[in-house]
């Protein structure tokens, strides 16, 4: 039977009302968000650059909200671990995500089956940093600049070996992407973390990798790594010294570029997630934690939700560009 037109009023009055204490409701717990502590996940080991990064903002949103935050690491498969364990918490606010472009734009690329829905589990925050890699080697490399490391690798093919944070990471993808634009055969062997793996670069038990230029810079002042180029348009304020790409005789490298993302579970009210991208970028835009990001080699994003959802959609494109050049499949 066909609805008289006062009770399609009186649907219609509902259906606003409902929408209504639904943003008043969210309005109202934003005013008092967080009333207790709010845990982030991390998807790397302690200690890497991008774990620094996510303590350092977390002490300043502490400092911020009054109530403790919380750092998780839950390292591997790729960062999925955290990513599912995310999008399978509450939409409250009090459980959040920063990871890399792997959660966001390459993992459903590399694998058949992925825990987590990029799009539909998450509600994007704020792209917090923008990063460049850095090719480094091992001190005793015999290449003096970035030809002369391509060429030697193309006169031992099969003997050189790589490292990466795990597999399908950015900076696998990014050496992936130098070996089949070069025509290079190499050995990949991935770890679970920037630490272990500059270690063994630096021990030699590891000839190359791409490696965040924070993580990295300490060694190469120190002269136990070396570097051959930076990703990115220029050179890195961190490291001076080491050109471009571009400047090495390549081309632009975007394949080594990435950034971390902060995301929170599906559901989470707008006004909370309007208020973490604002506080978030309160926080990695001021001129202290600026001076901070550039000892990691990282800049200032802290984009809105709205200016984070837009760059997604053209990241994932890219992601699947990558990851089709490279031919990594991860299953």
């Amino acid at each position: 039977m066909r609805a008289t037109r006062p009770a399609r009023l009186m649907t219609g009055l509902l259906t606003t009302l409902a929408f209504a204490l639904g943003a008043f409701s969210g309005a109202a717990h934003a005013q008092n968000y967080p009333d207790k502590p709010v845990k982030i996940l991390v998807p790397y080991t302690a200690g890497g650059p991008a774990d620094v990064l996510v303590r350092a903002l977390g002490q300043k949103l502490s400092d911020t909200w009054g109530q403790p935050v919380v750092v998780d690491n839950r390292p591997g498969a790729n960062e999925m671990i955290a990513a599912e364990a995310t999008a399978k918490s509450p939409g409250d606010g009090y459980t959040l995500l920063v990871a890399s472009d792997a959660v966001f734009s390459l993992n459903h690329h590399l694998y058949s089956k992925v825990p987590y829905d990029p799009v539909n589990d998450f509600v994007p925050v704020s792209k917090l940093v923008n990063a460049n890699l850095m090719l480094v080697a091992r001190p005793d490399f015999p290449a003096a600049n970035l030809r002369e490391m391509i060429d030697y690798i193309k006169k031992n093919p099969g003997k050189i070996n790589y490292g990466s944070v795990g597999a399908g990471g950015v900076n696998h993808l990014a050496m992936a992407w130098l070996a089949s634009t070069n025509g290079l055969d190499m050995q990949h062997v991935p770890y679970k973390g920037l630490p272990p793996a500059l270690q063994d670069v630096v021990s030699g038990r590891i000839d190359i990798m791409f490696a965040v230029i924070g993580g990295a810079a300490p060694f190469l002042e120190s002269g136990k790594l070396k570097a051959y180029a930076v990703a990115g348009r220029n050179r890195s304020q961190l490291v001076p010294s080491v050109p471009t790409f571009a400047e090495a005789g390549s081309a632009s490298f975007e394949a080594a570029s990435f950034y971390f993302g902060m995301a929170a579970p599906k559901g989470t009210p707008a006004a909370v997630v309007n208020k973490l991208a604002k506080d978030a970028s309160a926080v990695v835009n001021s001129d202290e934690f600026k001076a901070r990001l550039r000892v990691l080699g990282f800049e200032a994003a802290g984009d809105t939700p709205e200016q984070f959802s837009a760059f997604l959609k053209g990241d994932r494109t890219l992601g699947a560009q990558k990851v089709k050049a490279s031919g990594a499949k991860l299953d």
